[in-house]
């Protein structure tokens, strides 16, 4: 009996183990052999092992000046937080114009290189919310997040009341809905406790906001009757649900996170429609209100927006026929933005007339329209704003008569050079 040793196809190594005896005992491996027994490495590994490197890769360092610029540009709208991945802070931002028009945009002024130090992981930052994590199992409470959270709570909780539609669309009463108002309560405090290095579930805080609802029927002003629900929905996030986020927000590609933030833009947008439309008025002559989706329908079903859509589609039929650089050409002339066409029309002359038919008429209307010829107090204010517009109506074209004969002159002098 002896040993021989034999390779582990698990891990490619050798090990050694006890030969049974035979009758014919065959010959150790020789040298050229062993040097054929290679480990191969575990292709399952090696891709885990290069998927977690792809996972934890961290994204090119952000810089502090770039923070600050984009914070000064377009801070009220979060661009600075896009820019740090901080998603959710730009989105709250983007609602409120920087934190309830601004407010919380100039409290950022100290604090975004705190976040950019966040963004790119360093040590410093690290080393600090550690400290953190040793020093207390739970975050501590946070007045200004808190306040945060019961803000954009009741925010959502009272633009989801609004945007209901207080008549019958459509043959159905919607009043029911107000019955999802705490799921938007719930909402807002759960994506501002989910801000940062800081996280929680959203169940318990729709749970506290639904248990807390029925108090707008003790509570008659829904004011303070959400500003209940978002209280105790906070409280309740506060002091059961929030934890420590222990690993970094995983960063989504650039793509996934414009699809998330444009949605719920468009979401959010979308409600303030609904409100404006259904629930909103505007005044009319008699100072009456009228609700806007009723004067947008007869809005459509006017004299003027069926004059508007003609000429629109007769604009279209032109431009198939003569080309669209021909059909804005006439465009733009019709425009008049040079002021001629109306100069000649204060004149009262004609598109042909001469220069002397142009000065001949403005004299004529000058000692017409004179102010001191005005005897009338009462028509003497309206006989100066006549004069004024004679006198502009007679530079514009004096002006445009004389560039046009200028350019002739010169057009007249290239073509005898050229002959």
């Amino acid at each position: 009996m002896g040993t021989k040793q034999t390779v582990s196809p698990k891990f490619g190594g050798t090990v050694k183990a006890k030969a049974k005896s035979t009758t014919s005992d065959s010959p150790p491996p020789s040298p050229t052999d062993k040097s054929l027994i290679k480990s191969k490495p575990n292709r399952r590994m090696s891709t885990n092992r290069e998927s977690s490197t792809e996972v934890n890769t961290l994204p090119a360092q952000k810089s502090v000046v770039v923070a600050y610029v984009l914070w000064l540009f377009g801070g009220i709208f979060g661009l600075h937080h896009l820019y740090l991945h901080r998603d959710r802070h730009a989105f709250i931002w983007a609602c409120t114009l920087g934190g309830y028009m601004g407010i919380g945009w100039i409290g950022e002024l100290f604090l975004i290189p705190e976040y950019v130090r966040d963004a790119n992981e360093d040590p410093r930052f690290v080393k600090a919310f550690v400290a953190k994590l040793q020093a207390f199992q739970r975050p501590p409470y946070s007045s200004k997040r808190f306040v945060g959270q019961v803000m954009i709570g009741h925010l959502f909780g009272q633009l989801f009341a609004m945007a209901i539609p207080q008549t019958v669309v459509a043959g159905f009463d919607l009043s029911f809905l107000h019955w999802a108002i705490p799921i938007f309560v719930s909402q807002g405090i759960w994506l501002v406790g989910n801000i940062g290095r800081e996280q929680g579930v959203w169940w318990h805080c729709l749970l506290a906001a639904y248990l807390a609802y029925p108090a707008r029927y003790f509570i008659y002003d829904e004011t303070y009757s959400l500003l209940l629900t978002g209280l105790v929905s906070a409280l309740t996030f506060d002091g059961i649900s929030k934890q420590w986020r222990r690993t970094p927000p995983r960063r989504g590609r650039p793509v996934e996170r414009s699809l998330k933030l444009t949605g719920a833009i468009l979401i959010y947008c979308t409600f303030w429609g609904s409100f404006v439309y259904f629930n909103g008025t505007i005044a009319d002559e008699d100072g009456g209100e009228v609700p806007i989706h009723e004067a947008l329908h007869n809005f459509l079903a006017s004299a003027w927006w069926t004059d508007l859509k003609q000429a629109l589609h007769d604009t279209y039929i032109y431009a198939q026929h003569h080309g669209w650089y021909e059909t804005w050409k006439e465009v733009f002339e019709s425009m008049d933005v040079d002021g001629e066409r109306n100069s000649y029309k204060v004149l009262g002359v004609s598109a042909t007339a001469s220069q002397a038919e142009i000065t001949a008429a403005y004299r004529r209307l000058s000692k017409e329209y004179h102010p001191d010829k005005v005897k009338d107090e009462a028509l003497r204010n309206e006989a100066h704003q006549r004069f004024i517009e004679i006198q502009q109506a007679y530079n514009v074209l004096s002006k445009i008569k004389s560039n046009r004969r200028r350019k002739n002159k010169q057009f007249q002098e290239d073509d005898a050079i050229v002959l």
